[in-house]
């Protein structure tokens, strides 16, 4: 009910495509759709690991999105909360929980599923507002792109 998903075939391997969530050095290059940018990645991949990605608008001001990981399966899932801002530490306004499950769908491809699952029926809407089909679609094709690199 407060969830929004995507969902793809991706042409990369199911590691390959977690090694681009999963390393800062292939976050910077993907992560998100221009004219923004990702400027700072860190990453603590394992369950109660903090994480921090810094988004930058096209004015320069820097976009901080702090999170924690709840469950963590190499090359399968992923699943991370901004709920907590590191180490169980609440932070002041939780908006969603993501679930990234990385499937083998034969011949070196990834069925890819992003589902964001929000605290409230608002939250959704607006996340939804802010463009996260477009959004997180245009991110997902770079995040294929830079995979295929790997991968090849």
């Amino acid at each position: 009910m407060h969830e929004l998903v995507l969902a793809r075939t991706l042409r990369a391997p199911p590691m390959t495509v977690y090694r681009c969530w999963t390393e800062p050095a292939l976050m910077l290059q993907w992560f998100t759709p221009p004219p923004w940018k990702t400027v700072r990645a860190e990453v603590d991949v394992r369950p109660g690991g903090a994480s921090l990605v810094v988004m930058q608008s096209p004015e320069g001001q820097d976009v901080p999105h702090r999170g924690v990981y709840l469950h963590v399966e190499p090359g399968r899932r992923l699943v991370t909360t901004d709920a907590y801002v590191s180490a169980w530490v609440p932070s002041e306004k939780p908006f969603m929980t993501l679930d990234l499950t990385f499937d083998d769908g034969g011949n070196g491809t990834t069925l890819y599923r992003a589902e964001a699952r929000h605290w409230t029926a608002e939250d959704r809407a607006a996340h939804e507002a802010m463009g996260f089909h477009q959004g997180w679609g245009i991110a997902t094709d770079q995040l294929e792109a830079v995979a295929r690199t790997l991968a090849s």
